[in-house]
């Protein structure tokens, strides 16, 4: 995503985690700014440690949960040059939430600001398809889900569940249109198959 990157931009990343993008703009974009937003507060706490390394990107971090309305509220600062949604929208439940959630990141960019947002692409994937199980282990009704829906096994450090929707190209482009974007772009990378996500770079219309 690095070339999708403005130099000296001012960089929101939405679902931060630890804020392992931040490291990254340190040594390949100095003189970016950069916000972190992510819903879980250990990893904020756990971003906020590891950014005392950074020596050239001003980094701020702040809890938030993009799913809630207003969340974008109390961000610092002017209107952002770029905006990354990384491996976020497949656990967003609801085709007009995901909806809503680009509206309100892409309220936060500059015109002619870009959004970059990946998702997983887990039925391409013979190992990611082995994870789903089906909706009848955890009590729901398979009427009650949208097309696309999963739920994947999740075994790392113990056994979790995770909510995942299939959003492919259409599904990206869809989202786009009812955004206020519009898609520049699409590349598939990462994983250890190499190709797990669906990037997209979308820029933000007039």
């Amino acid at each position: 995503i690095l070339p999708h990157i403005p130099h000296h931009a001012r960089v929101l990343d939405v679902g931060c985690g630890n804020g392992r993008l931040a490291l990254l703009l340190d040594r390949e974009r100095p003189g970016a700014a950069y916000v972190g937003v992510d819903a879980v507060p250990e990893l904020i706490e756990v971003a906020r440690t590891r950014a005392e390394r950074l020596a050239h990107v001003a980094a701020e971090f702040r809890v938030a949960d993009v799913a809630r309305p207003g969340w974008g509220g109390a961000l610092p600062g002017p209107p952002f040059d770029c905006a990354v949604v990384l491996a976020v929208l497949h656990h967003i439940p609801g085709f007009d939430l995901r909806v809503r959630v680009l509206c309100d990141v892409a309220g936060q960019l500059k015109p002619g600001g870009r959004l970059i947002l990946s998702t997983w692409q887990f039925l391409d994937s013979p190992r990611m398809r082995r994870k789903i199980v089906h909706w009848s282990g955890v009590g729901i009704a398979e009427e009650a889900l949208e097309p696309g829906d999963y739920l994947l096994d999740w075994k790392r450090g113990g056994r979790g569940l995770r909510y995942c929707h299939l959003v492919d190209k259409s599904e990206v482009e869809r989202l786009a249109a009812e955004s206020g974007l519009h898609v520049r772009e699409t590349f598939r990378a990462g994983g250890r198959e190499g190709n797990l996500s669906l990037f997209a770079v979308l820029g933000r219309n007039a």
